[in-house]
């Protein structure tokens, strides 16, 4: 479905609307393997996703028709293999200045991609690239963010949100849709053109608990920690006692401190 009322270039102009379907990412991904004709910026996006995923194949739970379930494809043949987390900050600081036209404050990024408002989840990204070579051939974007939604299950009261918890009103989908397109797109953008640096100083700036002493877990280890950035190629940088730690993904553990 070609879609005109989106003010950009290509990120949203052709967007494609399920009904339903198990993974958005996952139909994206089909539709590539199967040597689908797909624009660069050509965007998944599902009424109904009943079986999304978040990082390391969690489940991202979502109510039908509330939420914003989505997948972007990019084409980022720029960028070296060594510098994909670029990509990851740019998604990540693009859904933050999105949400920010909504939520004044209280909007961060908890590392790596996950968006949270004050201590609770809003929101996660899941980033799949396709090599080819020692590059880049084609990333799939997914996003979820729960907007409209309520109510949430049991175990996720205490640790997710929504636009309509904070604002007490729903969200234009639609509108929410066409503000993240086009500030991902600016930053892609900026991306290509090759302007890394203030790109990762709004990351780090926009990072949860940036410079905040919080508990953490690594190994079984509890301990007091400060995050103080992340690496080039994405890597968590805490402090710890007097020294700084570099971790990867899923080495450490957040923990709540309420």
């Amino acid at each position: 479905m070609q879609n005109n009322t989106f003010s950009t270039l290509f990120v949203g102009q052709n967007l494609i609307k399920l009904s339903s379907v198990d993974s958005t990412n996952n139909f994206l991904k089909t539709m590539l393997s199967n040597s689908e004709p797909l624009a660069e910026g050509t965007v998944i996006m599902a009424d109904d996703q009943f079986a999304g995923r978040g990082q390391q194949d969690n489940f991202w739970y979502a109510e039908p028709g509330k939420n914003l379930t989505i997948s972007i494809l990019l084409k980022p043949t720029f960028l070296a293999l060594n510098k994909q987390f670029l990509l990851n900050m740019c998604i990540s600081v693009a859904i933050n200045r999105a949400l920010a036209k909504f939520v004044p404050a209280g909007i961060n990024i908890k590392w790596p991609n996950d968006i949270y408002y004050n201590d609770k989840k809003i929101g996660g990204v899941l980033i799949e690239n396709s090599i080819l070579g020692t590059g880049i051939k084609t990333t799939v974007i997914g996003i979820g963010l729960n907007v409209n939604q309520q109510n949430f299950p049991a175990d996720l009261e205490k640790s997710a949100t929504s636009l309509h918890q904070i604002l007490q009103e729903d969200v234009n989908l639609q509108h929410l849709l066409a503000e993240i397109c086009s500030q991902i797109e600016s930053l892609y953008l900026q991306l290509k053109a090759g302007n890394y640096t203030q790109l990762k100083e709004t990351y780090v700036d926009t990072l949860y608990r940036i410079k905040q002493k919080a508990l953490y877990r690594q190994n079984g280890e509890i301990f007091e920690g400060e995050i103080q950035g992340v690496t080039d190629i994405g890597f968590l940088l805490v402090k710890k006692g007097q020294e700084i730690f570099e971790y990867n993904f899923k080495e450490i553990e957040f923990l709540n401190t309420k």
